[in-house]
């Protein structure tokens, strides 16, 4: 009985089953660009077992279109899947002030590693922790936590936001500049402000309050400056997101007698509040609402695709929803958050929900839900996670969720991950920290064996617009003088590809690869997989349809 070669389809588009979690194929992946490390297990395709294949030949797609109903991948996960990387105080990279430039690259190396490893998909990194910079900025100095002196660069000279960018891109992960908007400096550190620093060049911008300086969000020079800053970084560098924390106005210091001191802006106040029809509390919920509307509108007006994204305190204000009770963030932080994703200037919205799910006054699920209630244009639902509780007791959550060390037990950041999965919206989780990702095995085994076992590309921003790009082309070469035979694929020319997704089918089951765009080929292990289906992915995450090359022979 002659065999057939390989049959290649064209198909319309996928299904919306959910893939399969329990396939075990191994794949060997080659990049285009020299010096870029290729990903392999232990064996390959030997030349035997494709000895159907004509050597010498290449067979591309036909003019086939539709293929067999168990040759069409399932749709892939749609998942967010964060952490972030803080670099204030040295808390997750650099490890510490004053590494040569190579220590540091090679941190953060391991950590954008591990990331792939567990199948996270974004980094938030930050880089302005206090009005300094992470990288080679026109406007602020170099942050003291590179070299251990503001102002000083790395020798010898990197970029590390550049570097971090490339690296992670050559990874698929996403990287998003984290921004303090309004937090001027930390007093503590023993290392004095540079002549270039804000507090230096324009004090009168700038207000002590408790242990830190702070910009003033009531000054109009204030917004223009940090808006300035934002963009300078949008504009220069190709990153994916713009992200903020929590830090608006700050948390209430106190003085020392112990009672709580307003923030010192009576300066604005009276310049630009006093004489309107605000109360001094709501124009100062005016100042950050406003200026949150401005990032978001200014980002757009330059890249559309880059993604700005918030993650305020979790509870909004006490009662709401009714079994919630705790810090109120619109009143004492001065963030009207609900406002900002009822309005949709943002496009994920990342609450940091730092409580366990049994926790009586600030249960995990009910705040989650609450919020997806209030999500009304459809962004993408983010559950900040505190996953540096875990991993350092074994009390169940619900008795240590007020208790800062005592530990909870893994499997509660993963029924927490379950959680925002049951989300009628598209949603992920944002892990704090990384640093409790490269430091904690058992954690990182149980989210790989229980919620991480398939990659997720990021749910698609439709508010964003664009199309998909089209449909990849695929080869199947017969190869002489290798011991292996690839798959490979090209663009079709519509549309910038971002990422690959690459799936594969052995018996029923259905294995998921998500690739950079200048990963162009596969190896797969021995046996063959059945089927490979390829797709493009759009930087706003729209998949063309999938192209599918069936590798099994076929009697005829």
């Amino acid at each position: 009985m002659a065999q057939k070669l390989p049959t290649i389809y064209p198909s319309k588009g996928g299904t919306l089953a959910a893939p399969s979690q329990n396939a075990s194929l191994g794949l060997r992946f080659s990049r285009r660009h020299a010096g870029t490390p290729v990903r392999q297990h232990s064996s390959g395709w030997t030349l035997s077992a494709i000895s159907f294949l004509v050597i010498g030949l290449a067979f591309t797609a036909p003019a086939a279109t539709s293929v067999r109903a168990d040759m069409i991948p399932p749709q892939p996960q749609r998942e967010f899947r964060g952490a972030w990387v803080a670099t204030v105080g040295n808390i997750d990279w650099p490890s510490q002030k004053g590494l040569t430039s190579a220590e540091q690259q090679a941190e953060l190396l391991a950590i954008l590693d591990r990331a792939v490893q567990l199948k996270l998909n974004a980094i938030i990194f930050q880089v302005r922790p206090a009005c300094d910079a992470m990288y080679a900025s026109r406007i602020e100095p170099w942050s003291e936590y590179l070299t251990g002196a503001m102002g000083r660069a790395p020798s010898p000279y990197y970029d590390p936001l550049a570097f971090a960018i490339a690296e992670a891109h050559q990874r698929g992960l996403e990287l998003h500049a984290w921004f303090n908007p309004y937090r001027a400096r930390v007093l503590d550190t023993g290392v004095p402000a540079s002549a270039d620093h804000i507090s230096k060049r324009r004090p009168q911008l700038v207000r002590q309050y408790g242990k830190y300086l702070w910009l003033d969000p009531g000054e109009r020079e204030v917004q223009d400056y940090s808006l300035s800053v934002i963009m300078d970084v949008v504009k220069r560098y190709d990153v994916d997101g713009i992200h903020f924390d929590d830090y608006f106005y700050p948390y209430k210091e106190k003085d020392a007698a112990g009672k709580e001191m307003d923030f010192p802006d009576d300066s604005s106040w009276r310049r630009f509040g006093a004489g309107g029809k605000l109360s001094r509390d709501d124009w100062r919920r005016d100042n950050v609402n406003r200026f949150i509307e401005r990032v978001y509108r200014s980002i757009k007006s330059a890249k559309p695709w880059v993604k700005f994204g918030v993650s305020p305190f979790g509870i909004w204000r006490p009662g709401y929803p009714a079994s919630v009770k705790g810090f109120d963030s619109y009143a004492e932080l001065y963030a009207d958050s609900r406002k900002w994703l009822a309005n949709g200037w943002l496009d994920y919205f990342a609450p940091q929900l730092y409580w366990s799910i049994d926790s009586p006054e600030q249960s995990f699920p009910a705040l989650l839900r609450w919020w997806a209630v209030q999500n009304s244009r459809g962004r993408l639902l983010v559950a900040g996670m505190n996953t540096t509780y875990t991993g350092r007791g074994t009390r169940p959550a619900s008795t240590d969720a007020s208790a800062r060390g005592r530990g909870w037990p893994p499997e509660e950041i993963v029924n927490q991950i379950r959680i925002a999965r049951g989300l009628p919206a598209p949603s992920g989780h944002i892990h704090w920290n990384m640093r409790t990702l490269m430091r904690n095995s058992t954690l990182d085994d149980v989210l790989k064996r229980e919620v991480y076992q398939q990659p997720a590309l990021i749910p698609a921003a439709p508010w964003l617009g664009g199309s998909a790009p089209g449909k990849p082309r695929l080869t199947v070469p017969g190869v002489a003088s290798s011991p292996a035979s690839r798959v490979t694929w090209t663009s079709s020319g519509s549309g910038k590809v971002w990422l690959w997704l690459v799936q594969t089918r052995s018996g029923e089951h259905w294995t998921t690869r998500i690739l950079p765009a200048a990963s162009t080929s596969l190896t797969g292990e021995n046996p063959l997989p059945d089927v490979v289906a390829v797709s493009a992915v759009g930087r706003n995450g729209n998949v063309s349809g999938p192209a599918v090359v069936s590798l099994r022979p076929q009697a005829r």
